[in-house]
């Protein structure tokens, strides 16, 4: 045997032996499936798409998969899954210009979901989208 074949060999048996080579069908994650409802969410800073990005994927049945998703999933079923109709809050944001993209992507009761929103800076995001976009907290 040569080295590489010998190297294959014992990288194939070490998969197999941790797991993380399995037979069988593969099966869909949970957000692919059309039951449930869920959103994949990016934050991105600046006003170019390379700028720093932050993004998680938000599960709702039952919440998961975000800082503050009992609260994201609460304030998204009131509003039947648009983040546009999520009640803004009152708050005092200051005149700072830093620009942040928010995006959400998914389904919300099986229906796609696919929003899109830059905001002038991330308190004002934040007031505007409730928990949603609150990847920090």
């Amino acid at each position: 045997m040569t080295y590489l074949t010998r190297a294959a060999v014992a990288a194939g048996a070490l998969l197999a032996a941790t797991g993380l080579l399995a037979a069988g069908p593969a099966h869909a994650a949970p957000h692919d499936q059309d039951s449930g409802n869920w959103l994949r969410l990016t934050v991105t800073r600046g006003e170019t798409p390379s700028g720093d990005v932050r993004g998680t994927t938000l599960l709702c049945d039952p919440p998961r998969g975000h800082a503050r998703a009992a609260e994201a999933c609460a304030e998204l079923t009131t509003a039947d899954g648009d983040i546009g109709r999520i009640p803004a809050r009152r708050v005092f944001c200051p005149a700072l210009y830093a620009p942040v993209n928010a995006r959400a992507r998914g389904r919300w009761n099986g229906r796609p979901v696919d929003f899109r929103q830059t905001y002038t800076n991330t308190c004002v995001m934040n007031a505007r989208t409730g928990a949603v976009f609150a990847l920090d907290a």
